[in-house]
């Protein structure tokens, strides 16, 4: 049996359990050995690129997918042979799958109407989502007389009428532009905080994951391969492909020359200790652009390298202004390419050509041991 992923970092009581759940189509491993623990009322996002297995596992949560093996349960209750409509479970879509012949008081109300919900209760509640969701004046009217915006807060309303202990998102923003997505967001935490459900939500946008979530789990190839805060996967990621898809990565393949020593580009570094390695190891130093600074050679010289800091020297390819930062890209002597915060002596910008010293603290960069090139390659180009 494979072991349960867990993080200690939320201790609360576990609602949903997935264990060893695996979903086949034919030679296909869409979903492959997962076993999760999610905990009642915690906001947990599935992150990946498209084909990594998140929205698998959540329609066989859902009861839409039936999995090949394993099982799910929900506060020690097998769901795997439930029905979809029996599982307590509300569902979010892209798509918000509307009936455009009923109004937003209607829509919303429909899940009552199929339970046969008595006509005061089914009133009370669809006032109260109404409420809930700031569309009160609009509960009149049909679909099309939305925005974007006000029909996916009409699907939340109608997927949390009936009171589900657990509600699931598939990508429910993809579809609406940039600013209304992310006051979309701060609603979706603020009814999570109020209402105290369990939320799972999917998206391939790791900026969304980071601002709505407690925790987070990257899925690739049908795995999850990296579970925790926004925070801690961010700053310690547990492998190379996790340190690649979230967020940017600086990555220096390096040569191990003791426990904490090892050559790039024919100068020795300091790094992290990290148990097991012996000489001529292949090492991956990742160290995040925020993390290093470029300075210019006269400032370099003026400032002493503080104790436990490496220093490489590399020429300046091009400098971005983004108004809340300044970043600099260089490369190596060696041909590394960099992206790194930029400094420079005076206030006078760097410019591409500039020779500069790159520094970074042994401390803020990772090391890993083991790694994939392949996968390095597929978590930059999902992003």
């Amino acid at each position: 049996m494979s072991a349960v992923i867990q993080d200690t970092a939320e201790q609360g009581k576990t609602l949903v359990s997935l264990r060893n759940l695996n979903k086949h189509y034919g030679d296909f491993a869409a979903v492959d050995n997962i076993s999760l623990d999610i905990k009642d009322g915690e906001f947990l996002t599935f992150l990946g690129s498209s084909g990594s297995g998140k929205s698998t596992t959540l329609s066989m949560l859902a009861g839409f997918e039936t999995p090949s093996s394993g099982e799910i349960q929900v506060n020690g209750q097998s769901l795997v042979n439930v029905p979809p409509h029996k599982r307590d479970i509300g569902m979010v879509f892209q798509r918000y799958s509307l009936f455009p012949h009923l109004s937003v008081r209607d829509n919303i109300g429909f899940p009552l109407d199929i339970r046969k919900q008595a006509s005061a209760e089914r009133e009370r509640r669809v006032e109260a989502m109404l409420k809930l969701v700031q569309l009160e004046q609009f509960a009149h009217r049909r679909p099309s007389q939305l925005s974007g915006g006000q029909q996916q807060r009409v699907a939340i309303a109608r997927a949390l009428v009936y009171e589900p202990r657990i509600l699931l998102m598939d990508e429910p923003l993809g579809a609406l532009d940039k600013k209304l997505r992310e006051d979309l967001q701060d609603e979706l935490r603020q009814l999570h905080r109020r209402l105290g459900i369990t939320i799972v939500y999917v998206t391939h946008d790791q900026e969304e994951a980071m601002r709505l979530s407690q925790r987070i789990a990257i899925f690739s190839h049908g795995k999850i391969v990296g579970l925790g805060t926004g925070y801690d996967l961010y700053q310690n990621p547990p492998n190379a492909f996790v340190a690649s898809f979230l967020g940017n990565s600086n990555f220096l393949k390096l040569k191990a020359q003791g426990n904490a020593v090892a050559m790039f580009e024919g100068q020795p570094l300091s790094i992290r200790l990290t148990s097991s390695l012996h000489t001529d190891q292949d090492v991956l130093l990742m160290v995040r652009p925020e993390k290093a600074l470029a300075l210019s050679m006269k400032q370099a010289a003026s400032e002493p390298l503080p104790a436990g800091w490496n220093e490489v020297a590399a020429k300046v390819t091009e400098v971005l202004f983004l108004g809340e930062s300044l970043t600099c890209s260089v490369v190596t002597a060696g041909g590394t390419a960099m992206t790194v915060k930029a400094l420079s002596a005076g206030g006078m910008p760097l410019s591409a050509g500039d020779q500069v010293k790159v520094r970074w603290a042994a401390s803020d960069a990772c090391v890993y041991t083991q790694w994939a090139e392949s996968d390095l390659n597929k978590a930059a180009g999902a992003h």
